[in-house]
């Protein structure tokens, strides 16, 4: 008798000891593997849109892209005819790309009548997407305007533009497209849509 009690309290304890072994593996198990809900969330989130690339074509594509007098002003640094060209009385608003590239240049918030007969600006919309260097084809020094990725000619930079930065960037029409605000989304610019929107009014004190 004394001999089976003996028996019976070892393999009690043996059980025991294989169960808390069991529950301790099933903890680590749990801890390891992610819930059944958490990994279907991570696997449907949604991936970051790529964002837009802006590279110069070939000349050939862009002579077929182009009209002649696009090409001309882009590619050999003409000028058209000031009053007679499609954007120097636009009043809608949105953004005006590069029409090579589709790079951001100038935004309709910065645009304003300098009675010069072509489109201007107080400043670019993305100050990396132009550069500048100097010209005298007239004479006389000027500051050419010209797009960062496809190295359009766009114009001059003058410095007897309004406030608030005192520059009047003189653009062709000609070198860019302009994309309505409310086109913004559809083409690819929807990171300007909300420049457009109206402010939200401030809560009443």
């Amino acid at each position: 008798m004394y001999y089976n009690r003996i028996a019976a309290q070892t393999r009690s304890r043996r059980a025991g000891v294989a169960a808390a072994a069991i529950a301790a593996a099933v903890s680590l198990l749990l801890i390891a593997a992610p819930a059944h809900g958490q990994a279907k969330q991570a696997s449907s989130a949604p991936a970051a849109a790529p964002r837009k690339a802006f590279v110069k074509p070939s000349d050939s594509e862009i002579r077929r892209k182009l009209t002649p007098l696009q090409y001309a002003v882009t590619q050999r640094e003409a000028t058209e005819t000031p009053f007679r060209n499609v954007y120097w009385d636009n009043h809608e608003p949105g953004i005006y790309v590069d029409i090579v590239s589709g790079e951001p240049l100038f935004s309709s918030l910065d645009k304003y009548e300098s009675g010069t007969g072509w489109p201007s600006f107080t400043r670019p919309l993305e100050p990396a997407n132009i550069h500048t260097k100097t010209d005298r084809l007239l004479g006389f020094s000027r500051t050419e305007v010209r797009s960062a990725h496809a190295d359009s000619h766009l114009g001059h930079v003058f410095d007897d533009g309004p406030r608030p930065t005192g520059l009047r960037y003189c653009m062709n029409s000609a070198a860019m497209r302009f994309i309505p605000a409310s086109q913004l989304d559809a083409e690819g610019y929807g990171e300007y849509a909300q420049l457009f929107k109206p402010k939200t009014a401030k809560a009443a004190r």
